[in-house]
């Protein structure tokens, strides 16, 4: 049985990742009026994987027989300066998320709530491979400059991203 404490943590996270969603989304609407559509599909596979990390904790809070609680999720920014300023707040957000799961992690060892630990270490892994997508994409976006060649170029690649 998890302790009130992790409970409330665990939806607490559950509801940073339906936020991560959201903004995602956000980004994507913002690159829409752009006109750069493999950057918003880009975004749509990130908002789907924020959505179903979110579900990992709804199933596992669920599961633990304790109670899932959804709270209100904060409007997201709605407008960025450029492709390159989008970019660099993806890469804070998930540094920022990365913070996040680590301090879960803390918490579950400071509980001695083995069970919760393993459940969280998928996340830290894939907080790795999402910094590391969002850098890979930001550092990109800053090589292309305003050179619309090779954004368009950068893109065409984007779009090939799987949603």
């Amino acid at each position: 049985m998890l302790k009130e404490n992790v409970v409330k943590a665990l939806n607490g996270q559950l509801n940073a990742e339906l936020y991560s969603a959201y903004l995602y989304l956000s980004m994507g609407t913002y690159l829409a009026t752009i006109k750069l559509p493999g950057f918003i599909n880009w975004m749509r596979g990130q908002a789907k994987e924020e959505y179903a990390h979110a579900m990992r904790f709804f199933d596992y809070v669920s599961d633990s027989g304790a109670r899932v609680t959804l709270t209100q999720i904060d409007g997201p920014p709605t407008e960025w300066e450029s492709p390159l300023d989008v970019f660099e707040h993806v890469y804070r957000h998930e540094q920022k998320v990365t913070g996040l799961i680590n301090g879960l992690v803390e918490l579950a060892v400071s509980e001695g709530d083995d069970t919760t630990k393993d459940f969280l270490q998928w996340f830290v892994g894939e907080q790795v491979e999402e910094e590391e997508s969002a850098s890979s994409v930001l550092a990109k976006v800053k090589q292309a400059g305003n050179d619309s060649g090779k954004l368009s170029t950068l893109d065409a690649e984007l779009a090939k991203r799987g949603v």
